[in-house]
């Protein structure tokens, strides 16, 4: 490997594959998303706050997620190397507890619901479920996972979050959420549940529910009739092949949509984005889309539609977007001619992946992206006019990351001009 430095842009050299967190300069900033409402502080989350962190650097966000129940911990790998990570980091400290890395892909989902050691303290409610646990200093959560249950326990009243993850749960039976009124948060992940086990009069009776996680189950499509007070909904990992395009219909509050690892189309989830008015992420990463998908709702922060079947960018479709800031179309088919002209070159963009795909030349991109991953494509030229249509004391790209190892360039391919253009680079990677 070859380490150097070009007048202060780092660059890294190898005929490896990288295999480690790039340390140096491991720049830390709260994430944008903390100004929208999906983070806000409301007369409804009074008992729950949420610490996040971004690490733009590398792309991992991982966050931490303090309900007055239970501990949620989210490790979204959005790994540039290849590599899932997990990582604990505390909000003004910067402390690694710990980092384990193994190669799984590029981005990989962890959940898990770690109840808090003071919940575990005294017996449980009287009005609990035999099958479940629900604490004497907690009683408005009931804790019903990993318990091998076949059948959902009927739910007492007042309970606001209810936990049934990694069970044997086939079916939802009419009547058990009759008097569950009250529910909030409802986890179903890692069950055997299919589509046309969950009647009418059970999920759609639940109007205050603000939290569904329904990943990895047997659905080919989503529950109906869902809350319109939704504002998280995860069904990762299941076998969705059609969306109906009333599905979300009035749910103004839904912030984070996650949709990945399913079969999904293109066609499948036509106008079923719009009048989302509060969206922040849309996760459609690893299904069968051929297209991005359209009709999104100007809200949208992040957009993930990395591992699909994308050909193409329609023209001015970034721009339609208005406070996009992460785009991820990796492990794609793009070609040079299926990116429009200056399709990227819009202010709002933060970071651009387009990794993995078939481009031979860099795109043309604003000046204001910070993070940009084109390893593992076809690149032979460096077209520095691409990143900064030129040079000076105050026009000059504000990239941090610039990856482009995979490709057939090296270091020496670049410009003179680039240490100027990339002033604020901290990492530069060639094979």
């Amino acid at each position: 490997m070859i380490t150097g430095s070009l007048e202060g842009v780092h660059w890294k050299e190898s005929t490896e594959v990288l295999l480690g967190i790039m340390l140096r300069g491991f720049p830390l900033r709260p994430c944008s998303v903390e100004s929208y409402s999906h983070f806000q502080s409301d007369s409804r989350r009074l008992a729950e706050s949420s610490e996040r962190t971004c690490n733009l650097h590398s792309g991992r966000v991982i966050d931490r997620v303090l309900g007055p129940h239970t501990t949620l911990l989210r490790k979204r790998e959005a790994g540039r190397l290849g590599l899932s990570c997990a990582a604990m980091l505390n909000l003004g400290s910067f402390l690694f507890l710990g980092l384990v890395c193994q190669s799984v892909g590029q981005y990989e989902y962890y959940d898990e619901y770690v109840p808090p050691a003071h919940m575990e303290e005294g017996g449980s409610s009287p009005s609990c479920a035999q099958e479940c646990e629900c604490p004497g200093n907690f009683p408005s959560a009931m804790y019903c996972n990993e318990r091998n249950l076949k059948n959902i326990p009927t739910v007492p009243t007042g309970i606001q979050y209810l936990y049934l993850q990694n069970n044997l749960i086939e079916e939802i039976k009419p009547g058990v959420f009759d008097n569950a009124t009250d529910l909030r948060w409802l986890v179903l992940d890692n069950n055997n549940i299919t589509s046309d086990k969950i009647p009418l009069g059970t999920i759609d009776k639940l109007n205050k529910l603000e939290k569904l996680y329904f990943s990895y189950n047997k659905l080919v499509k989503p529950p109906g009739l869902l809350s319109k007070s939704l504002d998280e909904l995860k069904m990762v990992g299941n076998q969705l092949n059609t969306f109906p395009a009333d599905t979300l219909a009035g749910m103004e509050s839904l912030t984070s949509l996650h949709l990945s690892k399913n079969q999904l189309t293109t066609e499948s989830i036509g106008g079923a984005f719009k009048g989302l008015k509060s969206l922040v992420l849309l996760d459609l990463s690893e299904n069968k889309l051929k297209k991005l998908p359209t009709a999104l709702p100007a809200s949208l922060l992040m957009l993930y539609a990395d591992n699909n079947e994308i050909e193409s960018i329609p023209n001015g479709y970034v721009a339609k977007l208005p406070l996009l800031q992460y785009l991820r179309v990796s492990h794609n088919r793009l070609a040079d001619s299926g990116i429009p002209a200056g399709v990227f070159n819009v202010s709002s963009l933060l970071e651009l992946d387009l990794s993995f795909n078939k481009l031979t030349t860099i795109p043309e991109i604003n000046e204001s992206l910070e993070h940009l991953y084109l390893q593992v494509n076809e690149i032979s030229k460096f077209e520095l006019t691409n990143i900064c249509k030129f040079s000076s004391a105050v026009n000059y790209s504000r990239l941090r990351t610039l990856r482009l190892d995979g490709n057939l360039i090296k270091h020496s391919n670049m410009p003179d001009d680039t240490v100027n253009c990339l002033r604020q680079a901290s990492e530069i990677i060639f094979d």
